[in-house]
């Protein structure tokens, strides 16, 4: 079955006014406040005198790791930064200006120099809060296929498929956090995108090699997160690509925490959307991807409502064409987002 590709992004041509009104554009440097150690003092005790959560004990030796003593001892006198104090950087950093008719842009430097610019065209998700995680980066690539001569890392092209959907959803009113961001990895169109390592985790943390402490460490940025924006409708989505036998041709698909019905909810709205644009673009061609439950640590063990998306077999010849085309990245992202749509709109 051919892949069929889709060129439904508008092009826009803006004319900025000379006249631009910053908002606060946070780069990846961060300023924490500090807090000498007592006698006595171990970091979970200092952290509590200072109001800092208890979770926050691991992101703690993370930024003092140079200054602690054996064992990740505290030494007397000496000053620590403290997690979570610091200016971080908005949901995706900003500049607005208006076009010559009057309609807002944003400038989301996250995006590149070629997407930068964000044409806002209505307030349809206004009141949205969506934290994006593509999978894996920094230390991990992730699944790894082959293209001929070509490697292809889950983490280059899941991370892609991300910026486009959050490019889409704040064009329509949406506060959109990045959970994995990379410094310079903006959207790329070539089909084969250069692996890198430098992905960080929001606000700007290092990404860890052991995998369980990369769980950890998304899922506690998402839920400090979801406190801050306690009362808003609030959304997970967590974007993979699957790796699987070379002769298994698989569909998007997506999983959801058993316990949550308005993540199973999030889930159908996701696959309903992709079943009807199947029928649309590509009649008699079948649509065969799932909703299902499955125990997976960030889903489970992240406060809002959550779904973990497979978006094919890395291996598969049939299923490389829905990532290492743009335009079929492209369309993905925009299915991703009108379902997205659909589940906002059926649970405000």
């Amino acid at each position: 079955m051919s892949i069929q590709t889709f060129r439904n992004i508008d092009t826009t041509s803006f004319i900025l006014t000379t006249l631009l009104l910053f908002t606060s554009f946070a780069g990846f440097s961060q300023d924490y406040k500090t807090a000498k150690a007592q006698n006595g003092d171990g970091i979970y005790s200092l952290l509590k005198r200072h109001g800092v959560p208890a979770s926050e004990f691991k992101n703690f030796i993370e930024i003092n790791q140079e200054k602690l003593g054996k064992n990740n001892q505290l030494i007397v006198g000496r000053s620590y930064k403290l997690p979570g104090t610091g200016s971080q950087p908005e949901a995706v950093s900003q500049e607005t200006s208006n076009t010559g008719n009057g309609n807002k842009v944003e400038i989301h430097k996250i995006f590149g120099p070629k997407y930068e610019r964000v044409n806002i065209a209505d307030n349809q998700l206004k009141g949205a809060v969506y934290y994006l995680k593509s999978g894996h980066g920094g230390p991990d690539p992730g699944a790894i296929g082959k293209y001929g001569s070509h490697t292809l890392c889950e983490d280059e092209y899941a991370y892609d498929v991300t910026l486009r959907l959050a490019r889409k959803l704040i064009e329509h009113g949406a506060t959109v956090y990045m959970i994995v961001r990379d410094p310079n990895d903006g959207i790329r169109d070539e089909s084969f995108l250069k692996p890198d390592k430098d992905e960080v985790c929001y606000p700007n943390q290092k990404i860890p090699l052991k995998q369980l402490s990369r769980l950890h460490q998304r899922k506690d940025a998402v839920n400090n997160l979801y406190a801050k924006h306690k009362g808003s409708f609030q959304r997970f989505v967590v974007i993979h690509v699957d790796s699987r036998s070379k002769g298994e041709n698989i569909d998007v698909f997506f999983y959801y925490d058993e316990r949550s019905k308005t993540g199973k909810k999030l889930a159908e709205n996701l696959v309903q959307t992709f079943d009807s644009k199947y029928r649309q673009h590509q009649p008699g061609r079948g649509y065969h991807g799932s909703v299902s439950a499955r125990n997976l640590y960030v889903i489970k063990n992240s406060f809002p409502p959550a779904v973990f998306i497979e978006l094919g077999n890395i291996n598969h010849t049939r299923d490389q064409q829905r990532f290492i085309i743009e335009d079929n990245r492209k369309a993905v992202a925009n299915w991703l987002y009108e379902g997205l749509v659909k589940d906002f709109g059926n649970n405000k």
